[in-house]
């Protein structure tokens, strides 16, 4: 990956901050992207405001956004090799409950960021005739759990499963490669946002009996994007999450 462009969007926190470090240190040029102005600017800086690394401000449900990611990366660096939709949002509210206000905010963020920032970088792809596209969904699209409600934002990522597929399909024959990263637990800052004090206290949700690690994921975005016979999966990384449970 190395000298090969990568775009992360959700770039200043939690997953999308441990993968913008991990591709920078191998030497990836980078081009970070979130919606919160100060945090990007803060995390960049705490990178080391690093030379094969660059970032923009904006919001990923615009479509506009995609599109001035991918001129960003063709400015600086010359190339789109990757991109890894990791922007989302997510919170549990009882189904009943739910209004059409929080469907339209999920399906604004998490699909219409995922499906339009991928429209933008896709083209570039073709011409290249190589690409790699990582969707970040959730393993609880496949494994729901009665304790959390979250119909709205399940719905939005369900549909970046599928888009996954889908994606892998229609473009294959441009060697560009789309899958999806399934994360169980992970220690975020996700937690708290959610009303989680103490994440560790869910480690029992997974066979390996501990909640995950932003680098785990990390390290799983660098091997998809350096695979090149790998498309239209999707790849739990959640110890055991979908597999079992422990009684």
């Amino acid at each position: 990956m190395k000298n090969k462009t990568v775009i992360i969007t959700g770039a200043s926190t939690g997953i999308g901050k441990e993968i913008a470090k991990h591709f920078i240190a191998k030497k990836s040029n980078v081009v970070m992207n979130s919606s919160n102005a100060d945090n990007l600017k803060k995390t960049y800086e705490e990178l080391g405001t690093p030379y094969n690394a660059t970032y923009l401000v904006g919001d990923i449900s615009k479509k506009e956004t995609g599109q001035r990611l991918a001129a960003l990366a063709l400015e600086k660096f010359d190339s789109i090799d990757v991109l890894i939709n990791n922007a989302g949002i997510f919170s549990p509210k009882p189904f009943l409950d739910v209004e059409e206000k929080d469907l339209e905010l999920y399906w604004n963020v998490n699909l219409k960021g995922t499906y339009f920032t991928s429209q933008a970088v896709i083209p570039e792809m073709i011409k290249q005739q190589n690409g790699s596209i990582i969707n970040i969904g959730t393993v609880l699209v496949e494994h729901a759990i009665d304790g959390f409600p979250a119909t709205a934002p399940l719905t939005s990522k369900g549909a970046i499963h599928s888009l996954t597929r889908q994606l892998a399909a229609e473009f294959g024959k441009n060697n560009i490669k789309v899958n999806t990263i399934a994360p169980g637990i992970i220690r975020s800052p996700l937690q708290g946002k959610i009303g989680i004090e103490n994440a560790d206290s869910l480690a029992g949700l997974h066979l390996l009996n501990r909640i995950g690690e932003t680098n785990e994921i990390a390290e799983a975005a660098y091997y998809l994007a350096t695979s090149n016979f790998i498309t239209g999966e999707t790849i739990n990384v959640a110890g055991g999450h979908t597999v079992g449970h422990t009684i």
